[in-house]
């Protein structure tokens, strides 16, 4: 039970790591402590209450708000208190068990002291890896591997086998952690930079994982098969433990190339977890693009003459209850609604336009990077020689010779990189600035779709929320004209205190700066010793002015129009106005994830 607790807290995404090991903690402190008093009156009383703690913590979190600053009631009081006397009982059976266990035969000691040293010992793998690791960069060692590798033929693929080929041969000798801490660090990045792959950081992971557990299944080295020999009995034979692990390391094969093949099945549980958790990114951002506005795309295709439809009952509805400034806020998002759909069939030319281009494009623009990385890699090097010459030349003990030799291998690679540069196509300038006046095209093609979608909803939505404020900016007046005796009797400094926290009120709501603006100037004109109280009056009258006029608008125009307002923005909210939602919805989101699951070639905007 305590394993799925730990790692179940992990995989749904309600613990991090560090928090999941506290739990695991805490449960195995109160495992040992009624085992270790196995048979003893009162040996599960330590569980019992942490449970009955746990139990009602569940209880509160799901019917109780648990912020302290969101206090509004005696019922959310009740449940704070509530949490908190069950959090005191389950903190009070944890020390119950940890008295317990230190008592009991030093056991508490023990297993610290071993944690200790567990510890120590990784942390110490982990100090020299970073050594290793830092040495090895810091002398060029990681740009001798991405030289070598980026110099194979077949691209990512044959870097990718041939890195897999060297974490298996090392998973014969070294354990996984040293693999993993000294190994992966310096060739994960290379991999995880190639465009044309772009492949995930997890795809990656679960891909070196499973390369790493079939070679420790592997005869005659694999690390499993040492164990396994140390614990089978002497009647098993070797050979045989050889012949049992082949359908297992044929499985763990089958495993790899299915992964390989089909990294959605890896990426998927992540990016759902990450999009439907509370910590999710918003779907304003702009990774979440590409494939949104791919779904979207679909719905608007699907849904677009119900949108229209809708678009021309609100425009019909006679809109002159609203302000002139909130009447042009809906007809304005209106008109960027209907757009909207003019746009789409923009991006979607753009798009089919540049595909076509980059269908022979694409082998022309990776024949050409390719080239012009080895331009690359042979200007560095020469700007390593233009240094050593610049040093050799400073130098009086320079041999003639050693000059010589430094000359001659400049003019070696100054003819390489001439004949490699000869080998670039005469027309790729030309093909190049086409592709990207065309991807470009398609950008802003985009953008202006992503800004009038935006401005399609965002009216409507600011206008829904004055409305939404009629009941809480009528409920202010009071608090207004009860500032009209402190103005004629109080100080200075008590008036401007009373006015300031009515301002605070009125800064929480939405188009009440005509309201706020005289209380302000009334505020002012109250300066201690220098009250002007006819002034302050006069700003007080403004003030209650612009109060009726906002109150009567708002309130009319909700019962006028605010059901159709707010059935026109529940229609719109999963489609147009997608990107101004807070996060993704729970079936929007897992089509997104399913779609972000691929690995998609990038390499073009490189």
């Amino acid at each position: 039970a305590l394993i799925f607790l730990v790692l179940g807290s992990i995989l749904t995404g309600i613990a991090t790591v560090n928090q999941a090991g506290a739990i695991g903690a805490a449960g195995a402190l109160i495992m040992a402590g009624y085992r270790l008093t196995d048979g003893r009156r009162g040996s599960f009383a330590p569980a019992i209450l942490a449970l009955a703690s746990l139990g009602v913590i569940a209880f509160v979190l799901a019917n109780y708000d648990t912020n302290i600053k969101n206090i509004q009631t005696e019922a959310d009081a009740f449940g704070i208190n509530l949490a908190i006397g069950a959090v005191i009982m389950l903190c009070l059976s944890l020390v119950w068990s940890g008295i317990r266990v230190m008592r009991i035969d030093g056991t508490l000691q023990a297993v610290m002291l071993e944690t200790a040293k567990t510890t120590s010992l990784v942390f110490i793998i982990l100090l020299g890896a970073a050594m290793l690791t830092a040495a090895f960069r810091a002398f060029g060692g990681e740009e001798l591997v991405r030289h070598f590798l980026e110099t194979l033929p077949g691209g990512f693929w044959s870097q990718f086998i041939i890195v897999m080929a060297v974490i298996f041969i090392l998973g014969f000798f070294l354990d996984f952690i040293e693999i993993a801490v000294v190994v992966v660090p310096i060739v994960a990045p290379i991999l995880l930079a190639d465009p044309a792959a772009n492949v995930t950081a997890v795809w990656l992971g679960v891909m070196i994982g499973l390369n790493i557990q079939t070679s420790f299944l592997t005869p005659p080295f694999g690390f499993a098969l040492f164990y396994l020999r140390g614990v089978a009995p002497a009647v098993v034979r070797t050979l045989d433990m050889y012949k049992g692990v082949i359908p297992f390391i044929a499985l763990q094969l089958l495993a790899l190339a299915i992964v390989g093949y089909y990294p959605t099945l890896v990426n998927y549980l992540p990016a759902r977890v990450s999009l439907t958790s509370q910590t999710a990114p918003p779907p304003v951002n702009p990774r979440l693009q590409p494939c949104m506005e791919e779904l979207l795309f679909a719905t608007y295709e699907r849904d677009g003459e119900r949108l229209r439809s809708a678009m021309d009952e609100l425009t019909s509805m006679d809109l002159t209850a609203l302000s002139e400034d909130a009447r042009e806020a809906v007809e304005d998002s209106l008109e960027s609604a209907r757009s909207v759909f003019g746009i789409i069939e923009e991006v979607k030319a753009a798009q089919a336009e540049a595909e076509a281009f980059a269908v022979d494009y694409r082998l022309l623009h990776a024949d050409v990077s390719n080239l012009q990385r080895l331009i690359r890699q042979i200007e560095t090097e020469l700007e390593g020689l233009e240094r050593d010459a610049s040093h050799m030349a400073a130098n009086p003990n320079a041999s003639d010779a050693a000059k010589a030799r430094l000359a001659d291998r400049k003019a070696l690679l100054e003819n390489e990189r001439q004949s490699i540069e000869a080998q670039i196509p005469a027309d790729w300038d030309e093909k190049h600035k086409a592709y990207l006046q065309l991807a470009g095209a398609e950008n802003r093609a985009r953008m202006q779709y992503r800004r009038a979608a935006d401005d399609s909803y965002e009216g409507i939505a600011e206008v829904r929320l004055l409305l939404a404020q009629a009941d809480t900016i009528a409920a202010i007046r009071p608090e207004i004209e009860a500032l009209r005796p402190l103005v004629d009797n109080a100080g200075g400094a008590e008036v401007q205190e009373a006015i300031k926290l009515v301002e605070e009120r009125l800064g929480a709501l939405d188009g009440a700066g005509d309201v706020r603006s005289p209380l302000s100037k009334a505020r002012r004109a109250m300066k201690p010793g220098q009250e002007n109280r006819e002034e302050a009056n006069a700003l007080l009258d403004e003030s209650l002015a612009a109060q009726a006029i906002e109150a009567e608008w708002r309130s009319n125009a909700a019962a006028a129009i605010g059901e159709e307002l707010d059935s026109y923005e529940a229609m719109i909210r999963d489609s147009l106005g997608l990107r101004q939602q807070p996060r993704l919805g729970e079936e929007m989101a897992k089509e997104v994830a399913a779609c972000m699951a691929h690995h998609r070639d990038i390499s073009l905007n490189f």
